[in-house]
């Protein structure tokens, strides 16, 4: 075992420093993306949603950096007992989709979309929107049930 795992195993304040980097990370992206999302479902009208997703969607990024950093030394440190979890295993795949829901709703230009003055709101992208909230607050409930299940 290499002394960087060594340490999250051995060391009394090495883990739960990292799950606050991970719980962090969690504010920072899960805080942005219900800002975002908020707006794109058309609460906060006056802000324009181009300027405030230039804000808040590069935050959520960097939250979602630390998460994974932070989420792959945990799992390199417990990787026998996160394997066989049930709730580890529906994160990572709730993960995966609100991945995919990601990648369909930037790839269709759903934000060019979502306050067309032509065509008002773009309903699928709302949808998409509201799926994502969905998602991630699955994969956090998930994330909570690791230590219980």
């Amino acid at each position: 075992m290499n002394a960087p795992l060594a340490a999250l195993q051995t060391h009394p304040w090495a883990f739960p420093a990292l799950e606050a980097i991970h719980i962090a990370g969690i504010a920072v992206m899960l805080g942005n993306l219900v800002l975002f999302e908020l707006r794109l479902f058309g609460l906060g009208a006056a802000l324009p949603i181009r300027a405030l997703a230039r804000l808040a969607l590069p935050l959520a990024v960097a939250g979602f950096v630390a998460i994974v950093a932070s989420g792959l030394l945990m799992f390199a440190s417990q990787t026998g007992e996160l394997l066989t979890n049930p709730a580890f295993r529906l994160k990572m795949l709730l993960l995966v989709v609100a991945g995919c829901n990601a990648v369909w709703f930037h790839a269709r230009g759903s934000l060019g979309r979502a306050e067309s003055p032509e065509t008002g709101p773009d309903p699928l992208g709302r949808l998409l929107g509201a799926l994502s909230l969905a998602l991630w607050l699955g994969v956090l409930a998930c994330g909570r049930a690791i230590a219980y299940v």
